[in-house]
């Protein structure tokens, strides 16, 4: 089973499009060219729209289990925000939250539900428009994940609306011996292996 997450329009983000095949795609929402062409991925998979799914519970889609929670982009660097939705599934025994295109601080009723659910962060750590690094780190501190993979930060030949941060700003918040470096695009994890306490595994952008 592979799934893609939150897939870019290439024509708009600047970025080459992705070409490997997936059983399943994700969206945080539909409404945005940045995380919701499903069209891109290559194959025939299963599409999922969390929003679709927000507030119904757990919903098991090919096998993979998910929940999904409400949430909108940034109402102070937005005039008209969007509605998205984080999504947490589980899957080969470790269970993994996107954070979609939250743009606020994770309310009291989200952390709650998250806390000690979470095995990896897909965590935004480019700063506005999406969440502040400092309502960023409050939340990690809640729901302490093991693992922590940055997305949604500055890489060379990505267009943006706005200026968002690189990862060494998100980095520069965290002990040096907690962030590793993995130099590669991909990283394994399994029950097994994940590590004890915090851990940060920065990837390499695959394009």
């Amino acid at each position: 089973m592979s799934v893609v997450t939150d897939p870019y329009d290439p024509a708009v983000s600047g970025l080459k499009p992705v070409d490997d095949p997936a059983d399943l795609v994700v969206v945080s929402s539909t409404s945005d060219a940045y995380h919701s062409n499903a069209a891109m991925i290559p194959g025939d998979p299963l599409c999922l729209n969390a929003l679709d799914i927000a507030g119904f519970g757990t919903v098991e889609v090919g096998g993979v289990t998910f929940e999904a929670l409400r949430t909108i982009e940034s109402i102070e660097h937005k005039e008209d925000p969007d509605e998205n939705a984080m999504y947490r599934f589980e899957w080969g025994g470790v269970s993994v939250l996107h954070m979609g295109d939250t743009g606020n601080p994770l309310t009291g009723e989200q952390l709650h539900r998250l806390r000690s659910r979470v095995d990896v962060l897909l965590a935004l750590v480019g700063g506005p428009p999406t969440i502040e690094l400092e309502d960023l780190g409050r939340a990690i501190e809640e729901i302490d994940p093991r693992v922590v993979v940055p997305m949604h930060y500055r890489i060379p030949g990505l267009r943006v609306d706005g200026e968002i941060l690189p990862v060494d700003a998100f980095l520069a918040r965290y002990p040096r011996e907690t962030v590793a470096r993995v130099g590669s695009s991909e990283v394994e994890f399994t029950p097994d292996t994940l590590p004890p306490s915090l851990r940060i595994c920065v990837l390499e952008p695959s394009r």
